[in-house]
């Protein structure tokens, strides 16, 4: 059974409303501000879409659904993002809100969880919509230096599309999560050596008639993500979510140590492009345990949804926030967490119990700045 909910109307207006905003945020010069991505909802493509699937399929969860889930029964959904329709209403969606950048979860060319950018690539409405790569260490590393000459060229062809997120004068935005894993057996054999790749990387993009990348270490720990970001060269810091430990506590909670967190990072003396949260819960997964994470976890672990006001708040903080620490955040960038990490607490993509309630709270800040 496909549980009834129409968009039609508002994928179909996102044109009108978001061509005069595209001007305007141009001409009130705000940071651009992106999310996300992490593309798993592709079913039975691989192992990973079909278990994520699996921990949205209680009923319980079912009020997450994105706009493209399926309700098979009432313990059973398909969730799968895996057509060039579906990416192209995604896309309207986002420009509709004024969001600027998706920041795409990055893994090899062939793997199906590059899926999304790979129906982002071939869509005609790219452009509505820019782009940018959230790399991830254990994947970078693989290989160590024998692969990385491929990645090389993968990541500076990407750089080169003219829907690319460019930062601080034209450089291309690039997000890196969780370095140390870069460095190990069958990885890059010490720092040193993934030093010398990222240079690579940097004068490869120079020589492509581009700036030199501007890359954010992420990381848990702001001193640690500092130290990444010294040991490799990169320009800031930032995460890629946020808990600060909460227990059945109320989203404004997380809200709050999330924007304590943006002054924690600016402590360590690095730039850094502030992470805005959109929750976190992970539920599902510790009821139905994924297997790339340990067993079991605490049920109580979690934070309340927010309520759409109140992601429009913890926005307009990071908005500020940039604003009061002009030398901080000098990429003048924002990344939310995030798009659709639906089984762990994390979306702005429209679902089947709240419609785009979400992206129109956050729209309504981004079209005031």
């Amino acid at each position: 059974m496909r549980i009834p909910w129409c968009c039609a109307t508002l994928a179909i207006t996102c044109g009108i409303l978001v061509a005069a905003d595209a001007e305007g945020r141009k001409e009130r010069g705000r940071p651009v501000v992106g999310a996300i991505r992490w593309d798993a909802w592709h079913g039975e493509a691989s192992n990973v879409g079909l278990v994520v699937e699996k921990t949205l399929s209680p009923q319980r969860w079912h009020y997450r659904l994105p706009f493209y889930g399926v309700e098979v029964s009432p313990t059973q959904v398909q969730v799968r993002a895996n057509t060039q329709a579906i990416m192209d209403r995604e896309i309207a969606y986002a420009r509709a809100a004024g969001l600027d950048y998706w920041a795409f979860v990055t893994y090899a060319p062939d793997a199906a969880m590059s899926l999304g950018l790979k129906l982002y690539l071939s869509s005609t409405r790219k452009g509505d919509i820019n782009f940018c790569l959230n790399l991830q260490g254990g994947c970078v590393g693989a290989g160590g230096a024998k692969n990385w000459p491929a990645q090389v060229a993968r990541y500076v062809g990407c750089f080169k599309e003219p829907a690319y997120q460019k930062v601080a004068g034209g450089r291309p935005l690039v997000y890196l999560f969780q370095a140390g894993d870069m460095v190990g057996q069958g990885k890059f054999a010490s720092w040193s050596d993934a030093r010398a790749a990222f240079d690579e990387l940097r004068k490869a993009t120079v020589a492509a008639g581009l700036p030199t990348p501007y890359i954010v270490a992420q990381h848990w720990s702001p001193p640690t993500a500092r130290d990444h970001a010294d040991k490799l060269g990169l320009d800031a810091v930032g995460a890629y979510a946020s808990n600060g430990g909460g227990k059945r506590a109320p989203y404004a909670q997380l809200a709050a140590h999330t924007e304590k967190w943006w002054d924690a990072f600016r402590e360590t003396r690095a730039k850094v492009v502030p992470l805005a949260t959109t929750g976190w819960d992970r539920r599902p997964r510790v009821e139905n345990n994924v297997p790339w994470e340990p067993a079991g976890g605490d049920p109580d672990a979690y934070y309340e949804s927010p309520a759409p006001r109140e992601l429009a708040a913890h926005l307009k903080a990071a908005l500020d926030w940039n604003a009061a620490h002009p030398k901080a955040a000098e990429a003048k960038a924002i990344l939310i967490y995030a798009w659709n990490e639906t089984d762990e607490g994390g979306w702005l993509v429209p679902t089947h119990a709240e419609g785009a309630k979400r992206l129109d709270a956050i729209g309504d800040v981004l079209k005031k700045r």
